[in-house]
């Protein structure tokens, strides 16, 4: 059992309230004391606010909301959002944690949040993983200005649900989490979105299987998520049970199979209730290419990019058990990293990515579908790659090509009627 329980010492250091904290830095504010929004005021009072200073949230004001959800009687200062300033700041902070770890040892898991494994560098500082995290915090304020929460825990799991949960309600943001917490502090977490990895979608499909919290879920039959979620289903029983065999050197490897991606930038907003027409487009096109180059994926990705005006997305991967060139096998997984990542804000830009390629030896037998099934399903897709080679891409579609979010025909029609 020692091997699913490694004792690291991970840092998650997250910067509080980032965009809104630079621009008070910038106009000597004090963001505890100051209300201060970031959002497009050309929007009206309907923007959404990309950030709001830890002074509004301490007034019960939710970190994105629309400007018009704001009490009236709370009178607040807004200023436009200025990506490339928070870029250069993000930098500043990177620079500050390279001081104290290698590139190796440091994960950029966003602009204002990154992962730090300090388990070699402890003996060196002659510190504790807490003592070394309460220096590192106070040289991101001293050099820039920022606060920062810190959890710390013996995975990169622990270590960011910490930060996220607990870090917060002390003064000087750290929170330590081992494995003997799990009962009592990551179990209670409820609802389910707020644990790391759980979206509001995917915390209303755990709902409908009477999973409420994370001890449900840890307690919950693992083979039965696994039937209801594929691979992902154990990852979330793994995550409430505390288990992650991650490292951040997992993130340093570069991916040397050639891979097949597709994105597209959408020419307005979509939701949950038009964005998975698009999704399922573009897979068609990622397996009509699978399969006219005679090979299968072993790993999917799905990327989600917000609208500009609210920053942010997500990219995530998952490993499927066998590999497979079927387009709903592969939509079955996008749905998935969809349900269990979005946030419930306007998608401009959808990437997915057919990865780990291998050349195709056959039909990949499954236990839900019979072989005959599998057989004339693939039948059915080469012969309409074959019609669609011949004739161009539009020269056969779905009905629902013709729905107004489709943007199958448009996109064919630049294209072209044959793979680049």
């Amino acid at each position: 059992m020692d091997e699913l329980y490694p004792k690291r010492n991970i840092l998650c250091i997250d910067l509080k309230s980032f965009f809104a904290s630079v621009e008070c830095v910038e106009r000597h504010l004090n963001p505890f004391s100051v209300p201060l929004v970031v959002a497009n005021k050309s929007q009206g009072q309907g923007a959404i606010t990309l950030a709001i200073t830890p002074y509004l949230k301490a007034q019960g004001i939710a970190s994105r909301t629309r400007l018009y959800e704001i009490p009236k009687n709370i009178k607040y200062i807004i200023v436009p959002p200025r990506m490339k300033l928070y870029s250069a700041k993000s930098k500043e902070v990177v620079n500050i944690y390279l001081d104290f770890v290698s590139s190796e040892d440091l994960h950029i898991y966003s602009i204002d949040e990154c992962f730090l494994d300090v388990t070699n560098y402890l003996k060196m500082y002659q510190k504790t993983d807490y003592e070394l995290a309460k220096v590192i915090l106070k040289t991101i304020y001293e050099k820039t200005g920022l606060t920062a929460n810190c959890g710390i825990g013996p995975n990169m799991l622990l270590a960011k649900v910490a930060m996220d949960t607990e870090a917060k309600k002390y003064k000087n943001g750290i929170a330590k989490w081992t494995y003997e917490d799990i009962p009592n502090k990551l179990w209670p977490i409820t609802p389910l979105s707020k644990m790391w990895g759980i979206g509001k979608r995917m915390e209303k499909n755990l709902n409908i299987l009477n999973i409420y919290s994370v001890k449900d879920l840890a307690l919950y039959d693992r083979q039965k998520l696994k039937s209801k979620f594929g691979v992902m289903g154990l990852e979330l029983w793994n995550h409430a049970n505390g288990i992650d065999l991650s490292q951040i050197k997992d993130y340093k490897e570069i991916v040397k199979d050639k891979s097949y991606s597709h994105s597209q930038v959408l020419f307005k907003d979509y939701n949950e209730n038009n964005i998975k027409l698009i999704i399922h487009e573009m897979i068609e096109l990622l397996t009509s290419r699978l399969r006219e180059n005679n090979k299968v994926a072993t790993i999917i990705g799905l990327g989600i990019t917000y609208s500009k005006d609210i920053g942010g997305g997500f990219y995530h991967t998952t490993k499927l058990e066998a590999p497979t060139d079927n387009n709903q096998e592969i939509l079955h997984y996008c749905e998935i990293i969809f349900d269990r990542y979005y946030e419930f804000l306007p998608i401009r830009k959808v990437t997915v990515c057919c990865a780990g390629l291998t050349k195709k030896t056959g039909i990949q037998l499954d236990l839900f579908h019979s072989l005959q099934d599998q057989k004339n399903e693939e039948k059915v897709n080469i012969a309409i790659d074959e019609i669609k080679h011949k004739f161009g891409k539009n020269s056969i579609i779905k009905a629902s090509s013709l729905l107004p979010d489709s943007t199958a025909i448009e996109r064919n029609q630049k294209i072209g009627g044959h793979h680049e």
